[in-house]
């Protein structure tokens, strides 16, 4: 959640900010009458608390003067009272002001490159180079199709569009690829957890998908229960109101779960195979730090989840993405885009967020600085999702005559 005290302090600076990641001027506009409501009616409460601190003081002192208190008495219950109602009108704008801030996205990190949509975000590195072929190179739903991995079909009959059947050494190349990230994942000191795939609406507060984005969740019939649209969300609250000690060393963590997401994009080529789907594998990588190490974590995740792209063979570049295409929880994100040669372009696999204390505020997650409590950061991003990575290797490891190779790193997991 956006820090509402430091919204208050900086207002104009935080709302320039909040502007580039395209939160709307009326918006800003309502929150900001509702914070100076909001101050107005808390410097009467404090006015009127000030005026029961004197009259109590004064009505000590005719006590010990043997002085008749009455019409005091009298003043003290009326303000008392006052002070009731006062109360209540202050709780009630700081709740406005809660449920607002809910809605607001956290504001981007001041060097992240101003821009509207992804056209604006910034290549930072590639690595490796993209295969030459002596061939048009097919996509990755033809190859699938004609190897007998990929199963589409049959994927719409069981569920409905956007789901997918995998057989054979489609399926096996799957899990060899969940085995090999996480291994991999651990290799690099995150500790690997088995979370629920469903999640309850405070978890999901916790990290930011609700309440802005019920719409894209699947909710499990009348109960407090989604499907998970990432294990970002189990992994973060782990810690949900706890004190997490003095954090000395970061909290690291990896999981496998599949995710499930109601809106997965907009139509066009990628209605078809394999790219956007309702329900799809991911593993993911989470961290916990105190702030001044959250920006050295960023760099070790995406450094982390490209050595898997590079052990794979798989060319992919580093991007950093501009305020527009930010998403609602991130301060700042890296992606990592994957060479598909059928498509001829570089696709999204991964992307590594710094949220900063945005999910901490939502979520409660504190560590020990002394004998205070102060706000971890949190980030978090894909390992890989892996049903892109199976894609991307059968782009990239397809033979003229249309059947697959298997990078020689997975011949083991297989």
């Amino acid at each position: 959640m956006v820090d509402l005290k430091a919204l208050e302090r900086n207002f104009e600076e935080i709302s320039a900010r909040l502007r580039t990641k395209g939160v709307e001027e009326e918006v800003l506009t309502q929150l900001k009458e509702l914070f100076e409501k909001y101050k107005r009616e808390k410097r009467v409460l404090e006015e009127l608390q000030a005026t029961q601190n004197r009259l109590s003081k004064l009505f000590g002192q005719y006590r010990r003067e043997g002085r008749d208190t009455a019409e005091l008495q009298k003043e003290l219950e009326g303000n008392k009272g006052a002070i009731g109602r006062q109360q209540q009108v202050v709780r009630q704008l700081e709740g406005q002001l809660r449920t607002m801030a809910l809605q607001i996205p956290n504001p981007p990190d001041p060097d992240v490159p101003v821009g509207r949509d992804e056209g604006d975000n910034v290549v930072l590195k590639r690595v490796l180079e993209p295969p030459q072929f002596d061939f048009t190179p097919r996509e990755h739903w033809e190859l699938g199709e004609r190897a007998g991995w990929l199963d589409l079909e049959r994927g719409v009959k069981l569920a409905k569009s956007r789901f997918s059947v995998l057989k054979g050494e489609g399926a096996r190349l799957e899990r060899a690829l969940i085995n090999f990230m996480l291994d991999h994942n651990r290799s690099w000191g995150f500790e690997e957890v088995w979370v629920p795939f469903l999640a309850n609406s405070a978890t999901l507060l916790g990290t930011g998908q609700l309440p802005k984005f019920e719409e894209d969740l699947f909710k499990v019939c009348d109960e407090d229960l989604y499907l998970i649209p990432t294990a970002e969300v189990p992994l973060t609250n782990l810690y949900r109101d706890e004190i997490v000690g003095d954090l000395q060393e970061p909290i690291k963590l990896t999981a496998y779960t599949p995710c499930f997401r109601r809106e997965a994009g907009s139509g066009g080529r990628d209605i078809r195979g394999m790219i956007r789907q309702h329900q799809f594998d991911k593993v993911e990588l989470v961290a916990i730090t105190r702030p001044e190490e959250s920006d050295k974590m960023l760099e070790e995740m995406v450094e982390c989840a490209s050595q898997l792209l590079t052990k794979l063979g798989l060319p992919h570049r580093h991007v950093m993405l501009c305020t527009g295409d930010l998403g609602f929880s991130a301060a700042k994100t890296i992606d990592i885009e994957v060479w598909l040669p059928g498509q001829g372009r570089y696709r999204e696999i991964s992307s590594i967020s710094n949220t900063r204390d945005f999910q901490a505020r939502r979520a409660k997650i504190r560590y020990k600085e002394g004998k205070k409590n102060r706000l971890v950061h949190t980030l978090n991003g894909s390992s890989l999702a892996v049903g892109r990575t199976l894609v991307a290797i059968m782009e990239n490891y397809q033979r003229a005559d249309g059947s697959l190779e298997i990078p020689k790193i997975l011949e083991s997991y297989m």
